[in-house]
């Protein structure tokens, strides 16, 4: 197996875990923001959306059409640290999510 198709292989699984821990978490959303929330400049759209939000509609989004198309991946991932942000202060524990997105980090830039 290439290099390539072993990435991907291991990004989809990945993007698979992330999912599931947005599930669990119980903030996977059945509809998408308004669609002026993603017109956002801002990294993450944080002025318009919840980070986990961004997750599920931006980043899972685009990372399954890049996968699914063949196209490069992002050689550059920094999301952890948003995640680890995001959970702190809060009841919930998003550890496990916190460390899917660390392995997603690691994956895109390892490539």
């Amino acid at each position: 197996m290439s290099n390539r198709a072993n990435q991907v292989d291991q990004v989809t699984d990945s993007l698979l875990r992330i999912e599931i821990e947005l599930r669990r978490l119980e903030v996977w959303e059945d509809s998408p923001p308004p669609e002026h929330a993603f017109l956002s400049t801002q990294p993450f759209c944080l002025d318009t959306m919840a980070f986990t939000q961004w997750l599920q509609f931006v980043f899972l989004q685009k990372m399954k059409v890049l996968v699914e198309t063949g196209q490069p991946l992002p050689s550059v991932s920094g999301i952890a640290p948003m995640a680890e942000e995001h959970f702190r202060g809060r009841m919930q524990s998003g550890q496990r999510l916190v460390q899917a997105l660390e392995e997603m980090d690691r994956l895109l830039s390892d490539s």
